[in-house]
């Protein structure tokens, strides 16, 4: 078994390979995280391990008194998260790659760019999601979450064309369900995906789902399995859209999802 350690990034959502990822970053342990990514050449991967953190694990921190203005608080790469970490994320993740890190400097007095000795106040990433894993272990010794991780290879499995042909069929008769019960009008079609593998995680990632569906779809064990999981989904979920009234998410309806 080859593993590898990666920083980690844990989030309340799920990444898939091939999505974009933007993010604002402001928390002391990941702007320590991306001052690290920063110093890798820029010719060369900047990767990350995006996690989810499961449902009710993570806690807002909590203290006494009034924060301190002036005084920039230590990393806590534990901050909000269970003793162990291991049991507040999920244990399949996505690596990103950050092609863009940006950082942004707070205005101080006169207009002009603050920095304090930590560094910017925060950055602005955009990463893209590339290939799967499994968290082994977390180590919290350093400023931010490091993670021993496993890669998963992306197995195709049986019948996984024809499953990926009837997943887009039924992915748009749910954007015309979605559309209908929002009175919105559905954005044009685009051009579908050969892949059956980017057809996968992109309707995965399209559609309105709870993160531990979504989680469940990011670790199923092959191609296939993944689709037929997403056939039955979109049947279940536009049929019940059919008998709400009205119901959330339209922007997915007219909104592309891009895996640029």
């Amino acid at each position: 078994m080859t593993t590898t350690r990666l920083p980690l990034f844990p989030l309340n959502t799920v990444l898939f390979p091939g999505l974009v990822l933007p993010l604002n970053v402001f928390e002391a342990r990941y702007r320590a995280l991306l001052r690290d990514l920063l110093e890798l050449p820029e010719s060369e991967p900047r990767p990350f391990g995006v996690v989810a953190i499961r449902d009710g694990r993570l806690a807002v921190p909590r203290g006494t008194g009034l924060p301190d203005e002036n005084e920039e608080p230590a990393p806590d790469p534990t901050a909000g998260f269970d003793a162990d970490p291991m049991r507040s994320f999920y244990e399949v993740g996505c690596v990103a790659d950050a092609s863009t890190i940006r950082p942004r400097q707070v205005a101080g007095e006169g207009g002009e760019a603050a920095e304090g000795g930590d560094g910017p106040a925060s950055y602005e990433v955009l990463a893209t999601g590339t290939s799967r894993f499994r968290l082994l272990s977390v180590d919290t010794s350093g400023p931010y979450l490091v993670g021993e991780v496993e890669p998963l290879e992306e197995v195709a499995g049986e019948g996984a064309g024809a499953l990926a042909s009837g997943v887009l069929l039924a992915f748009r008769r749910y954007q015309k369900a979605l559309a209908g019960a929002n009175e919105r009008t559905l954005g044009p079609a685009q051009e579908a995906p050969d892949d059956p593998v980017v057809v996968s995680y992109l309707v995965a990632a399209a559609t309105v789902l709870h993160t531990a569906d979504k989680q469940r779809l990011l670790q199923a064990p092959d191609t296939a399995t993944r689709l037929a999981d997403e056939l039955r989904m979109l049947r279940q979920e536009a049929s019940l859209i059919s008998k709400l009234p009205s119901v959330p998410g339209a922007e997915y309806t007219i909104r592309p999802t891009s895996l640029n």
